[in-house]
């Protein structure tokens, strides 16, 4: 039976409004980490002859009533897992902490720092089932190429960076962000980690947008950054984040197949090291959708 292809896509609420996108539909999702953001919006897109589903997922709800630290980040990226979702691109918005990424500038992140304070979940591991992925690429490489083909021709963007996750929902004082400026961060924002994390346990294709809507407060010649300016640039990134996203769907469904080659696939080979006789029922309950290909139970 040939596989159906589904990608998933986490970002703003507007970002479903896709042209060529039917069979539109509300999903509510249970997890065993609780309720996701939001209830997942399906629908369907034709690539030549065939089907693709598309998942979106509002991360801070459709209301963006949800704070950055208060994002059920376990149950998301469970959600998509359990729909079936084999790719996932990240949509975000960021601060530049680099004179050459510009507000409106789209930066295709390849690594991460967290500088997050409270407990958002950052592993679905844990409470019986100990295993250890790893990070040192945190972006699926494959998908990476995809994205950067997409990308092209969209603005002015710059395929590689580095991204720090700060706690929030403040914005930085000045000495901090010279201080992430000096550990050679590119951009700035509050959702990264651990979105990037988790689709890593849980053997998701991952790549990010990050759409650049001030130069937070380090620049001394510009206004320091406010909601209302953030929201008016993010607008304008939103129709750009779109028309990659637009691109990006008939060169990975043609290209499919290349997930297959690709490390992440196969991310927990080798990664879980308790031993199956010690994982209680309950355990392997929780975290079958993860393990249950290489761990088998009677």
């Amino acid at each position: 039976m040939k596989e159906t292809k589904r990608i998933g896509i986490i970002g703003g609420s507007g970002l479903y409004e896709m042209e060529g996108l039917e069979n539109i539909q509300e999903l509510e999702v249970s997890t065993p980490y609780g309720a996701p953001s939001d209830k997942l919006i399906k629908g369907t897109i034709k690539v030549k002859e065939e089907t693709v589903e598309l998942y979106f997922l509002p991360r801070h709800g459709r209301g963006h009533n949800i704070l950055p630290s208060e994002v059920n980040f376990r149950a998301n990226i469970y959600a998509l897992k359990k729909l079936g979702v084999k790719a996932l691109i990240t949509v975000s918005a960021v601060g530049s902490m680099r004179q050459e990424i510009a507000p409106g500038d789209i930066v295709l992140v390849d690594q991460y720092i967290d500088r997050t304070k409270s407990l958002r979940g950052n592993s679905f591991f844990g409470e019986g089932v100990v295993a250890h992925v790893s990070l040192a690429d945190p972006v699926c490489p494959t998908l990476m190429k995809m994205l950067k083909k997409a990308s092209d021709g969209k603005g002015k963007i710059h395929h590689k960076g580095t991204y720090i996750t700060i706690e929030g929902p403040q914005f930085s004082t000045k000495a901090e962000s010279n201080f992430y400026r000096q550990m050679g961060v590119d951009v700035i924002g509050m959702t990264a980690c651990p979105e990037y994390r988790l689709a890593r346990e849980a053997e998701i294709h991952f790549a990010a947008i990050a759409l650049s809507t001030d130069y937070d407060c380090w620049k001394v010649d510009e206004a320091h950054v406010t909601a209302d300016a953030v929201v008016a640039i993010m607008k304008n990134n939103v129709s750009k984040a779109k028309a990659i996203l637009k691109d990006l769907i008939p060169i990975l469904t043609t290209e499919w197949s290349l997930l297959a080659e690709c490390p992440c696939e196969h991310a927990l080979d080798k990664s879980i090291q308790t031993d199956p006789k010690h994982i209680s029922k309950e355990a392997f309950s929780r975290m079958e959708l993860f393990i249950g290909k290489y761990i088998k139970r009677g």
